[in-house]
């Protein structure tokens, strides 16, 4: 009898735990989202984020706080949003450094099993812009001119394995050239020196450097997206410029805590898409260099995996390590 009462006692508690955590997700949210970033504020993610969190506080009807966690490449954020409760209401805006920082042993998290996706809000092409000094008015006249001075031209990035580092490592590595990297403490640190002629050229994202562009004061050769940019339809695309497969994807997108469950994950992805598929939302990152993605949490999971694979092939046969 002890045992059958034992068991009785079990299961009825089971049903009240399970009861619990389906009024819990029903009642979703019943107190302040936040929404960790790990750039400063101003950037592309942090601009996402703060759309979101706007389009979210008033779907949702409760506040939503978007929160700067910046340093290691984005990766305080990630490691502060994996370690909190699996329960909706810490959100991170994941860059697709995510799967570039693995292979430089740089994480102390698996972006495939510590993290839940729930959309890519907005991609952001990368671009190659250079000095208006350097002499090339095109991606191959760039390619002549630095196999004609070996190890004169300059690329400044924001450190090592960032999508502009790995970028120019590419470039070097497709056009057969020798180009010297110069380290900075961010694409903006870049700026400056670009232009003042101090290094030859930059392939950060399309956004930062937008204004600059459309000003006059750099000179874009190429656009490193699969498509051309809205923002720059008339930029060809690395691969118009005779380096196809030369693709850098620089993303930024919602995730929660590995464990969330998936009721609340789907009504985070039906509010994240209705927020995208406004015109104003899509023109405003469109002004900006950005463009809307807001896909499935299984589509974000499958781009996941497969940039894994992608970046650890392309630093494995660079040899980038982090001290280099």
């Amino acid at each position: 009898m002890p045992t059958i009462r034992y068991l009785l006692g079990f299961w009825i508690a089971l049903s009240m735990l399970a009861a619990g955590d389906a009024a819990a997700q029903s009642s979703y949210p019943d107190k302040t989202i936040r929404i960790l970033v790990g750039f400063p504020a101003g950037g592309p993610p942090d601009i996402a984020a703060r759309l979101l969190a706007e389009r979210f506080s008033a779907a949702f009807g409760k506040p939503v706080v978007v929160e700067n966690v910046t340093g290691a490449g984005g990766n305080l954020a990630i490691e502060r949003a994996v370690k909190s409760a699996p329960d909706g209401y810490t959100l991170v805006m994941a860059s697709s450094a995510i799967t570039i920082n693995p292979s430089l042993d740089r994480t102390a998290y698996d972006p495939v099993k510590d993290l839940a996706p729930v959309s890519i809000a907005v991609f952001t092409p990368s671009i190659l812009v250079v000095n208006n000094d350097v002499p090339a008015k095109s991606v191959q006249e760039l390619i002549a001119l630095a196999r004609s001075q070996p190890g004169k031209l300059t690329y400044g990035h924001a450190g090592i394995g960032t999508p502009a580092h790995l970028s120019g490592e590419l470039l070097a590595s497709m056009a057969g050239i020798d180009i010297q990297p110069v380290p900075y403490r961010g694409i903006p640190a870049v700026l400056p020196d670009l232009l003042a002629g101090r290094v030859s050229m930059t392939l950060p994202n399309l956004s930062v450097v937008l204004p600059l562009v459309r000003e006059g004061k750099l000179r874009a050769l190429a656009t490193i997206a699969p498509h051309r940019a809205a923002a720059l339809p008339d930029l060809p695309t690395m691969a118009e410029a005779g380096l196809p497969g030369f693709d850098v994807p620089i993303w930024f997108g919602v995730m929660a805590p590995a464990g969330t469950p998936r009721p609340i994950v789907d009504k985070l992805h039906a509010e994240t898409v209705r927020a995208l598929s406004t015109e104003e939302v899509r023109k405003r990152f469109g002004d900006a260099g950005m463009e809307v993605v807001a896909n499935t949490p299984e589509e974000f999971a499958a781009v996941i995996r497969a940039e894994l694979a992608q970046w650890a092939r392309l630093i494995r046969s660079a040899g980038i390590r982090t001290g280099g």
